[in-house]
């Protein structure tokens, strides 16, 4: 089952006895998590109804142990377990060994007062493996990838709407321009947002500029967009503001290098017939980043971008062998792109 399956069935108390939630996205695993405690276990009994574990020092037999022990003062117990990277390819480096062969047996008699969930940061399990076949036919398997672009926005407008307020057309986008697409992130700038807007109200882009926290990252993201719509004063701007906030210029070098690699990445495997889907598996992004490289690249041919990394290359050698000045040679690396 998916994960908005899983927590649809969850909802109406339709409680699986296993769950093995993987993913990339922890918030979404952690939301699992949370919904299976708010719904089986009342507030008052969680302090010893709620077991939590980690793999790489508790082996699965002894979660299985207490998986299978009556819970204490409380008519059902959950046991979450992280870190079961023994389901995935990744060689498992803890010192732990887990009887696999029991968790198999496990699934086939689970307790009745038991709910156990078991957690890993990966996108793909082993499906090769014997146990992972075994979970899969039992329904136990929950992934927590990452969203979609339209599923991303409607999250973002959706925690706004729970909250109280709402974003102003294409400020929800503009959020996830700034913040970047981790759900952690995003719910915290959504808090922000909250508080300072108040109930009732709606945020616009103007005052997500002034209020979101953005990392170097974004600001340069921010300023490689300023460059492909060629508005420069913007670019030289916001190069001024990392500058000013003591930014490495090499660092900022790197970053802008990174941006364009994107897009001449992205160009290439769109041109080769690659989906935007495809291409974020294949680079390792998310779609949506992806969507908006595209949209940059598109204003360029391939060869152009091969030369602009080609200047990045150059300046970056230039810079650290003290060649130029760090400051005066990403100004005119603007001034070439400008020319």
């Amino acid at each position: 089952m998916d994960y908005k399956q899983a927590l649809k069935n969850i909802a109406k108390g339709q409680i699986a006895p296993v769950y093995i939630a993987y993913g990339s996205e922890s918030y979404l695993i952690q939301e699992l998590v949370h919904k299976l405690t708010d719904k089986l276990i009342p507030a008052e009994e969680r302090a010893f109804a709620v077991g939590r574990y980690d793999l790489t020092e508790t082996s699965i037999d002894a979660v299985l142990e207490e998986a299978e022990t009556l819970p204490f003062l409380a008519e059902r117990k959950l046991v979450v377990a992280s870190g079961a990277v023994f389901l995935t390819g990744a060689k498992d480096t803890g010192k732990v060994e887990h009887n696999l062969d029991r968790l198999a047996a496990y699934l086939k008699s689970p307790a009745d007062f038991t709910v156990l969930v078991l957690t890993v940061d990966a996108d793909k399990l082993d499906e090769r493996k014997k146990i992972v076949k075994t979970l899969k036919e039992a329904g136990a398997l929950v992934p927590c990838a990452v969203l979609a672009e339209a599923e991303l926005i409607q999250w973002v407008q959706q925690q706004a709407a729970k909250a109280g307020f709402s974003f102003a057309p294409g400020a929800a986008e503009q959020l996830i321009q700034y913040t970047g697409t981790s759900l952690q992130t995003l719910g915290k700038e959504v808090e922000k947002c909250y508080l300072y807007i108040g109930a009732g109200g709606t945020i616009t882009g103007a005052e997500l500029g002034q209020l979101v926290t953005k990392t170097v990252e974004q600001d340069i993201f921010q300023m490689v967009e300023h460059i492909v719509q060629m508005q420069m004063e913007q670019a030289f701007t916001m190069l001024a503001e990392l500058l000013r906030r003591k930014e490495e210029p090499i660092k900022i070098v790197i970053l802008v290098a990174r941006q364009f690699r994107i897009m001449l990445q992205v160009k290439d495997l769109t041109q080769q017939g690659y989906s935007q889907q495809q291409i974020a598996s294949q680079i390792g992004l998310h779609p949506y980043a992806v969507k908006i490289a595209a949209g940059q690249a598109g204003r360029f041919e391939a060869k152009r971008l091969t030369g602009i990394l080609q200047q990045l290359g150059e300046l970056d050698y230039q810079m650290k062998s003290g060649k130029i000045d760090k400051v005066l040679g990403l100004e005119m690396f603007l001034l070439r792109l400008a020319a």
